[in-house]
């Protein structure tokens, strides 16, 4: 048996045709590069399951569902005006975030009833649903809701348990040979971070939890201080200070601890 070649591309500089074609078509599974490196872009059930093979996953962590705009959060998640606030001011300052988030119900039923909902989601049915993450993926994402009603689901494309490079050759040939195709644009992902070496560079966004240990939206603050549960900053990552520092204007609360999610 001969090993698999995937086909490797040089982003267009726009939208992808060739990874819309493929994330369309079920179970497509492409590899494609954001602001802090390369990812894992899926949009059904069968896509999943081959990311959780190719990664040799755990299955427990909040999915990551790639939004092409604040009014596709909107539509899907359950926010609170200051919650809102905090997506816009993000999205207006080009700023790579992510909120775990509970599911409207009625968005509920635009997920696939094929077992999607299962993998894209923790037992306490929130996903972190993610903006700005970096014009290639952002235009595939866009485009696949927008035409096609169709879901970008993401996960970073470097072996489970190492770091994410932030170039194409590190996601490994377990991945490389799993996927569909392969989207190359290291000149971009060094750009995001052109003050930054291999040993300083962020390997991943900010995530922060807006919800309580039971998955249940946090209560809005209202500029009152002390108001429990707040928004808790569980993953450090690119743009960390400035994320710190628009929360600090929306949120009077909200706690710093990195890693407390996982």
């Amino acid at each position: 048996m001969t090993e698999a070649t995937t086909t490797k591309i040089h982003w267009n500089g726009g939208v992808q045709s060739e990874a819309i074609s493929i994330l369309k078509e079920d179970g497509g599974m492409i590899v494609s590069p954001t602001k802090v490196g390369y990812i894992i872009m899926t949009s059904d059930d069968k896509g999943l399951e081959r990311k959780f093979a190719a990664k040799n996953r755990k299955r427990n962590k909040p999915g990551v569902v790639l939004c092409g705009s604040v009014e596709q959060v909107k539509e899907l998640a359950q926010m609170t005006p200051e919650i809102e606030q905090m997506y816009q001011k993000h999205w207006d300052e080009d700023i790579l975030l992510g909120c775990i988030l509970p599911w409207k119900e009625e968005a509920k039923s635009k997920i696939p009833n094929d077992g999607t909902k299962d993998l894209m989601m923790d037992k306490r049915e929130t996903s972190c649903f993610v903006i700005k993450f970096g014009t290639p993926s952002e235009n595939i994402a866009k485009e696949m809701w927008g035409k096609y009603g169709k879901f970008s689901f993401a996960s970073s494309a470097n072996p489970s348990g190492k770091g994410n490079r932030g170039v194409v050759t590190g996601i490994g040939d377990q991945i490389e040979n799993a996927a569909d195709l392969i989207i190359e644009a290291n000149d971009y992902v060094a750009s995001i971070q052109s003050d930054k070496n291999l040993d300083t560079r962020y390997e991943q966004g900010v995530m922060v939890s807006m919800v309580d240990e039971s998955g249940q939206l946090i209560p809005e603050q209202n500029g009152i201080v002390g108001v429990q549960p707040a928004p808790i900053l569980i993953r450090k990552g690119l743009d960390v200070d400035k994320i710190m520092k628009n929360m600090s204007d929306i949120f009077p609360s909200w706690d710093y601890r990195h890693g407390f999610y996982y």
